[in-house]
């Protein structure tokens, strides 16, 4: 069997034999549908603290998945390794499960028109040749950067460096099989700093698909050490209901929610606030949220979903109403409903955005919480119920006054996304979601 040895465009033709030796074997062995991904990933991280170094990694791992049909019985097995007998046994294997497995009418292979039959080069794939001890210094160079930001800052929690590169294919018994190459690259830096017998963390971090693309190592630690002194002297605040502005990084949190809320799976569940909603109105008549898959270098780009459909832009709410849920072959099966070609997951998802940065969002807010981290797990998905701890920044008239910590603010997602006033024009690019800031119209604070 041809071994895919490397990962990059050249391996391409070896992946694809592989899914294509795999699916023969399936056929052989009795299967009467097939479905198989192989993957191949290789990469560094490195981590150092306190001026020294904590860790130096290299991994490289590859396997396969496969999921056969016997009818409508499902079987699925995976393994590490790429020898032919490994494909027997595995193949064997995923078999034995079918057929012990219940009968779902709703299980089976997408249908064979609806497969991509091309796949765009999207430009993912940027290696980065970086040594480890280059890898070590840039780290370095980012915490030391930190520390001489301010004195304040007087421990470190960790500066790490990672670079990965990976080569993907999927393929199927009706006929498609696909494959391509990606890169992705990592910075971040995590700081402490301490005054008045107060300690504060915090962090920044960027990636990119392409290395020379990271912001400067030095800007992130010093963003690090900005961000971790001004949390500095933070305090509850009293109980109350105002105005609250999500920062851009924790807005992609919210709209991940409502993407989960519209998920197939979660719906055909029935554990969605969202179920039956199709074509009701969600969010202010100016928003909308749509899906833009084929994106040059984008985090999460991809010419073909996980069952091998063809992606395509579209939007999932239009002027405030939901227009379209996130299904794939079978979630779309159990509703009733056509795959949106989402298997997997929403490639790139941009919401609709103002004029107004976060300074201007704030000023407009005039009163209330500039929310910049959030703790627990504290969502409902099937009633909308949020709640979550949280700490930021208190505003009055128009301006931060000081840091907050120890608050939990609280609200239902119905509503937290019918009251949006604004979404702000910083941002995030750092996500498979784009948005800005998010200014909520009302929620509770609860403080002290």
């Amino acid at each position: 069997m041809t071994e895919v040895d490397a990962i990059g465009p050249d391996a391409l033709p070896a992946l694809r034999e592989r899914v294509q030796r795999i699916l023969d074997e399936a056929h052989k062995q009795g299967a009467t549908g097939c479905e198989v991904s192989v993957s191949m990933e290789q990469g560094l991280s490195t981590t150092v603290r306190q001026r020294e170094v904590e860790t130096v990694e290299f991994n490289r791992d590859q396997g396969f998945g496969i999921t056969l049909y016997l009818g409508q019985r499902k079987g699925s097995a995976s393994t590490t390794g790429s020898g032919d007998d490994a494909i027997r046994e595995t193949v064997a294997a995923a078999l034995a499960i079918a057929r012990h497995a219940s009968e779902d009418s709703f299980a089976g292979l997408a249908d064979p028109q609806l497969m991509a039959r091309e796949v765009p080069d999207l430009d993912l794939y940027h290696p980065w040749p970086i040594a480890p001890d280059e890898a070590i210094e840039l780290a370095l160079t980012c915490e030391a950067a930190a520390f001489d930001t301010d004195a304040r800052i007087r421990n470190a929690d960790g500066t790490s460096l990672s670079t990965h590169r990976s080569i993907r294919g999927y393929g199927n018994s009706s006929g498609f099989i696909g494959g391509y190459c990606s890169s992705r690259h990592s910075l971040s830096c995590v700081m402490i700093a301490e005054a008045d017998g107060q300690m504060q963390r915090d962090y920044h971090y960027d990636v990119n698909r392409v290395a020379s693309e990271l912001s400067g190592a030095e800007s992130i630690g010093q963003r690090a050490a900005e961000r971790a002194v001004r949390r500095l002297g933070a305090r509850p605040v009293p109980t109350c209901d105002v105005p609250v502005l999500f920062s851009a990084e924790l807005a992609t949190g919210l709209f991940g929610h409502f993407l989960s809320a519209i998920s197939g799976g979660n719906l055909y569940r029935k554990a969605s606030y969202l179920e039956d909603a199709l074509g009701q109105t969600l969010f202010p008549e100016w928003l909308s949220l749509d899906e833009r898959p084929h994106l040059l270098r984008g985090l999460a780009s991809a010419g073909y979903d996980g069952d091998g459909l063809a992606t395509y832009a579209k939007p999932f709410v239009d002027k405030g109403q939901l227009v379209s849920y996130v299904l794939s072959t079978y979630s779309g099966r159990k509703l009733g409903m056509p795959s949106t070609a989402n298997a997997g997951g929403v490639h790139n998802l941009f919401v609709t955005h103002g004029k107004d940065d976060q300074a201007a969002l704030i000023r407009r807010m005039g009163r209330g919480l500039l929310v910049t981290e959030l703790m627990g797990q504290g969502l409902n998905l099937v009633t909308g119920d949020y709640s979550r701890g949280a700490g930021g920044y208190w505003v009055e008239n128009g301006e931060i006054q000081f840091p907050v910590q120890e608050v939990t603010i609280a609200g239902n997602l119905r509503d937290m996304f019918q009251q949006i006033v604004a979404v702000g024009c910083d941002i995030e690019t750092r996500s498979s979601i784009h948005t800005g800031s998010v200014l909520i119209e009302r929620m509770k604070v609860a403080g002290s």
